[in-house]
């Protein structure tokens, strides 16, 4: 019942009710071709990815077969030459020239036999270029002797010396305990020529009476294996590696080596910590599935697999040989290496059909437009009349009825815009009289606030002065007085000293009394320090004194008279009254204050108030100063101390300039232009008012007929120029 009462009430447009019907059926239509392409693609997909991994699977299989089936019938061919008697193992010249040419017909890298007497011979091709004999006897130490060979196989130089033993290398060891020719471990080392890993085909050999001889072993070097996986075309991304039932890689077809040095030594890498994302993944889904060594002899482990956002198809086939390799051989193929032309066709079909769908619901909307844009025009003008828009008018229709409705429209908004004319006319004059008393308000609140803080600072600046002006007055009598009568009590004190060596010259042997009192009130001692207690109380006085005349010259403020003063006595004075501030804390080395002084003639100016300016930038910079010291170390701010450099100069034109600049903080370029507005402050609320520089920006440009400047950059520090003319106007 509710549902069909909102129906009722939901009003929906004429172009809705016409276009909506049309464009739905053209989307499902669209909709199911998409899919139906879509869903044929992945199956094509599907069967490409099979095909191209059994073809693989197949190269890498016979590869294998051929490849690791030579060196296994090539022993069986030697021992049986041995056991005929047509080789002679104890002529180890010859039968290492034999191993040579053996070389030189098959791609091996060793070929040679260990004697159960420790002798044994062989040749090698360790760097896949020149082949060499090694020679060794049953010696113990350095019984192994390396010769480079010529084109023929002669033994031409000593190559090296080493110490071997056939009963340490698993070549030799294996096959005696399995008694068959079997493939022994694979091995690593680091050759000259770079790291060698290597897989061992060994057979016991036998004399014609069955008598063990030793065994026979050729090395085929693994990375061979590696070039050959290179060389396959399976896909940009695709990869195919073989691992050993303990999870460790044997060869990649990736750019990756399966092994890594560590100290400079060989060590082989398990699949799972492959620097390969791809074969990593792999071998860690086949480890937490169900392991490498649960991979059935028989039967080939197929899944999908998502690495790097993109699917991969995943085939895992054993592979095994009668001599006791057991390997397996994994092909991973990307889904999208045959989906890019099946996406492509399958955007096309879509592209094509979406064109066709626009074109469809293009059409449809045109011929609701046609149908419902003069009731839309209506519709705006009486919603724009509505919100207040009285200038509307209707173009007329070709329809007939909504021709009349059109005339009828127009005629009342004609009326409707006369009758509110007029009081819109009546409504702008109020509202201007309004806003020009708002504004003639705000400006006085604003000026009485500014006047009444300059006022409360003028004030302020004025008691500070007379104080400190009395306290210099009453201090400076008794300190002259003190002063004054130093140097007749120095002088005094000398002749009396001078007397009193006299007096011991010529009395060198006094009475006991005056012997006793001498050494009580340690006399000597007497003698040498009273001219220095005297020297230390002179620099103290005149220490005094220097203070009280910069407390004197800064307490000028309160003076209203424009007098001709030098300045450098006024930016003295305040560093005097500032320098507890410039001292070393036990947060921040000394604040280094560089003065770059030029001769300056008496400036006409306000003293006192000019000291005010020079107060507010010096105390702003010190707090600039004090906020980047949080941000550094103690060393850090002793390699780079806190700096303030203040310059003076004469411009052209009878003008003078002072510059004050500091290595601090600095201030952000959005804040730069505020700093000079009336109760504009960054500091901590009770820190600071915000009229010092808005009262010191007033008198130096009102008050001097001067100019103040900030540049500043952040992490950079801040400058202040002040510039005033020699001589005020309103001096003359």
């Amino acid at each position: 019942m509710k549902a069909q009462q909102f129906l009722r009430n939901k009003a929906f447009p004429l172009q809705i009710v016409l276009i909506v019907p049309f464009v739905l059926q053209i989307f499902g239509a669209v909709g199911l071709v998409g899919y139906l392409s879509f869903k044929n693609g992945q199956q094509a997909v599907n069967d490409l990815a099979e095909q191209l991994i059994d073809r693989t699977s197949d190269v890498v299989q016979e590869h294998l077969e051929a490849y690791l089936a030579v060196p296994q019938k090539l022993n069986q061919i030697n021992a049986d030459a041995i056991r005929r008697g047509v080789l002679d193992v104890s002529d180890r010249q010859a039968l290492g020239k034999y191993f040579w040419d053996q070389l030189q017909a098959y791609d091996l890298t060793y070929l040679g036999i260990g004697l159960t007497t420790g002798e044994g011979i062989g040749a090698a091709r360790f760097d896949g270029k020149n082949t060499t004999i090694e020679d060794w006897t049953a010696e113990q130490q350095n019984n192994n002797t390396n010769y480079a060979t010529d084109a023929l196989g002669n033994r031409t130089k000593v190559n090296f010396q080493a110490t071997w033993s056939n009963f340490a290398e698993p070549w030799y060891t294996e096959p005696i305990a399995a008694g068959k020719p079997i493939w022994a471990k694979i091995i690593t080392t680091s050759l000259p020529s770079g790291p060698y890993i290597a897989a061992s085909a060994s057979r016991p050999i036998y004399d014609s009476q069955n008598h063990l001889l030793g065994m026979i072993g050729i090395d085929i070097h693994l990375l061979r294996l590696n070039n050959f996986l290179q060389n396959l075309s399976i896909s940009e991304s695709g990869q195919v590696f073989l691992v050993e039932r303990d999870g460790n890689l044997i060869a990649t077809s990736g750019q990756e080596n399966p092994f890594t040095l560590v100290n400079q030594k060989v060590q082989r890498l398990h699949a799972v910590d492959s620097p390969n994302p791809i074969i990593q993944m792999i071998a860690r889904h086949i480890q937490i599935s169900s392991g490498f060594q649960s991979i059935a002899q028989n039967q080939d482990a197929e899944f999908q697999l998502e690495i790097q956002g993109n699917q991969h198809f995943v085939n895992v086939a054993p592979w095994r040989d009668e001599y006791g390799l057991d390997w397996l051989l994994i092909v991973s193929v990307p889904e999208n290496t045959f989906m890019a032309q099946i996406n492509q066709n399958t955007r096309t079909t879509i592209a094509l059909c979406f064109g066709a769908f626009a074109v469809a619901s293009m059409l449809g909307v045109l011929t609701s437009q046609w149908i419902t844009r003069p009731v839309l025009r209506l519709n705006q003008a009486s919603e724009a009349m509505a919100s207040g828009d009285l200038d509307q008018s209707v173009e007329t229709s070709s329809i007939q009825e909504l021709n009349t409705l059109s005339h009828s429209f127009n005629h009342m908004a004609g009326q409707m815009r006369r009758s509110f004319t007029a009081l819109e006319q009546s409504k702008e004059e109020l509202e201007e009289r309004v806003e020009e008393r708002t504004a003639e308000l705000k400006n006085t609140l604003t000026e009485l606030q500014r006047t009444q803080a300059q006022v409360v600072q003028s004030e302020k600046m004025s008691s500070l002065g007379q104080l400190v002006a009395g306290i210099a007055h009453e201090i400076n009598n008794p300190v002259n007085f003190i002063h004054g009568n130093l140097a007749h009590v120095q002088e005094y004190s000398k002749d009396l000293l001078g007397f009193l060596q006299l007096y011991q010259q010529h009395y060198p042997h006094p009475a006991s009394e005056i012997q006793t009192a001498a050494e009580k009130i340690d006399l000597e001692f007497l003698q040498d320090d009273l001219p220095k207690m005297l020297t230390s109380m002179k620099m103290g006085t005149d220490r005094i004194r220097q203070i009280i005349l910069s407390l004197r010259t800064f307490s000028r403020m309160d003076e209203a008279e424009c007098k001709a003063v030098d300045i450098h006595e006024g930016i003295d004075s305040t560093l005097l009254i500032l320098q507890h501030r410039l001292k070393a804390t036990p947060e921040r080395p000394e604040i280094e204050i560089i003065k770059d002084y030029d001769a300056l003639p008496l400036i006409e100016c306000y003293a006192g108030q000019l000291n005010q300016v020079f107060m507010n930038i010096l105390v702003n910079s010190i707090d600039a100063i004090e906020e980047n010291r949080t941000k550094h170390t103690y060393q850090e701010l002793l390699n780079h101390p806190g700096r303030i450099t203040i310059r003076t100069s004469v411009m052209d034109a009878g003008w003078i300039e002072v510059t004050i600049a500091d290595n601090g903080s600095g201030i952000p370029e959005a804040i730069q232009q505020h700093i000079f507005d009336p109760f504009f402050t960054t500091k901590p609320l009770g820190k600071g008012t915000g009229m010092g520089m808005s009262i010191s920006y007033q008198i130096i440009t009102e008050r001097h007929s001067g100019k103040l400047e900030c540049f500043s950059r952040p992490g950079a520090g801040t400058e202040f120029i002040i510039r005033i003319p020699i001589r005020q106007p309103m001096a003359h």
